[in-house]
Parts: C-alpha cells; sequence; structure tokens
C-alpha cells in the first residue's frame, strides 16, 4: 500500500494553514502538500512540521494576475520575467519551509499561441530547473472541463516537454483525476509514464470526492503503484464530500492505512 499525503490545499479548509498541518497530524498522515501558502510564513510550516514529524512535499508557483484569468506563468509568452520572479518567491518560500517539490504551472493559453507558448515554457523551466537544481520541479496537465484553456492536459504533453527540457529534476505530476476526466485510461496511463513520474493525486473520477466512488477503481490503483515499485507519495488532492475527518473512512473501506 502506498503511502498518503494530505493535500492542505483542500483538506480541512475551514481553519488556518497552521491549524491544517496540525489536522493531518492528528488524523494520522506523515506527510502534507499544500497550494499557495505564501501568506504563512515558511518558518512557522517548518517548525510546525518538525513538531508533528511531518514531511512538507510540495507548493505551487504563483498563479499570476487571477483577475485577468491568469492561472500560472509558465507558459506565457511576454511574462518571463513575471514568471522568474514568482519562481523565485516559491523556491525562496519552498526553501524555507523545507519543501522538497515546485509545481511549476504552465497556464491558460489562448490557441493560436500554443507554439510560441510552448517554446516559453520550455525556456522558463531550463532556468528554474538550473535556479533550483536541489528541487523537483513537477508538471501537471489539468483537465479542459475545470480549467478551459490550460497549456496542457494530456501526459504525452507533459512528456515531450520533459524530453525539450532535458533536465533530471523536472517529472511528472500524475494526478489521477486529471488523467480520468482529460484522456482516461489511468491504469495504462500509470504504466507508460511510470519512469517520468514525480508525484501522484488521486480524487474521485469525475466528482473530484474522496475516492471511493466513480470511474477510477482505487483499490486496484493502489495495488498496481505497489507492483509497478512506485516508492513516491500519493497525495490526497479530493474535495470532501462533508468535513474532512468524516470523508476518511474511505482508507478503511479499501485496508489502508497512514502510518
Amino acid at each position: 500500500m502506498p503511502r498518503f499525503s494530505a493535500n492542505l490545499g483542500f483538506l480541512w479548509q475551514d481553519r488556518p494553514l497552521l491549524e491544517r498541518i496540525d489536522a493531518a497530524h492528528t488524523a494520522g498522515f506523515r506527510a502534507v502538500e499544500l497550494h499557495w501558502p505564501y501568506d504563512t510564513p515558511p518558518e512557522l510550516v517548518r517548525a510546525r512540521c518538525a513538531t508533528h514529524g511531518l514531511t512538507l512535499l510540495s507548493i505551487n508557483t504563483p498563479l499570476g494576475r487571477t483577475e485577468l484569468g491568469e492561472f500560472g506563468l509558465g507558459a506565457l509568452p511576454g511574462r518571463e520575467a513575471d514568471f522568474l520572479e514568482g519562481f523565485n518567491v516559491a523556491h525562496t518560500w519552498a526553501t524555507a519551509a523545507g519543501a522538497c517539490a515546485i509545481h511549476v504551472m504552465a497556464g491558460v493559453v489562448a490557441p493560436e499561441m500554443q507554439a510560441a507558448a510552448r517554446e516559453t515554457l520550455i525556456a522558463n523551466l531550463r532556468t528554474a530547473a538550473a535556479v533550483a537544481s536541489e528541487m523537483t520541479l513537477l508538471l501537471e496537465g489539468l483537465n479542459q472541463h475545470d480549467k478551459p484553456g490550460y497549456f496542457y492536459s494530456t501526459l504525452a504533453a507533459k512528456a515531450a516537454i520533459i524530453a525539450a527540457v532535458g533536465a533530471g529534476n523536472v517529472r511528472i505530476l500524475f494526478d489521477a483525476y486529471h488523467v480520468g476526466r482529460s484522456e482516461g485510461d489511468v491504469f495504462g496511463n500509470l504504466r507508460r509514464h511510470l519512469p517520468l513520474i514525480g508525484h501522484v493525486q488521486i480524487a474521485a473520477v469525475p466528482s473530484r470526492t474522496e475516492p471511493d466512488e466513480g470511474e477510477v477503481d482505487y483499490a486496484r490503483f493502489f495495488d498496481d503503484l505497489d507492483r509497478l515499485g512506485y516508492a513516491g507519495w500519493v497525495g490526497c488532492e479530493y474535495k470532501p464530500r462533508s468535513d474532512t475527518d468524516s470523508g476518511l473512512g474511505w482508507l478503511r473501506k479499501m485496508n489502508a492505512t497512514l502510518s
């Protein structure tokens, strides 16, 4: 059975970040991952995780000008300086907090800008990979139902970007929810892309709730992860149907444990 981390962007959203870390520990998690934690001092996050013996995995790069519809800057032509500034903020925060990975968000791109966006993302990732050589940089495709126009939504697209970048610390974030919504064949895609996968996340397809319903048999998915030799964490990045603690009953249903 894989090791599970609590994604505190979605779990225990009714409380401040430091209290979410406390809740994750109380529930039995041994690792946490974050979305955009920049309003909390990283030193406080590091200290709280250390108090509980929690591993801090990852954060996301800044979104940009959300009032203009931006959702990441990595692939936006003309915003290279803004991307690097935001990436440096993420790198500094992650280093101070003790995180080991950064999800580099590509952003929403107009169809006519796809070619230019690809070259922009490759160049930005080369720079970022060198700046944060001690970090794993994660690429996640967002499905077009949830985020129309996001630069990529398929694993093949991310694999091609990684090959073009040519840096060993750039990896795929395999979110089974987004894979299921974007292209299906979650099990086949897992096997095909395992060598490039740096992190895994889960949620029910298509509801994005606890992983005990929907189109993906997660008990089988966890067995496949074990059989394939995946040694990383599995992030619980789902939106609870009610309160987070009550929803953790899915672990018992699958004979899974957090320890």
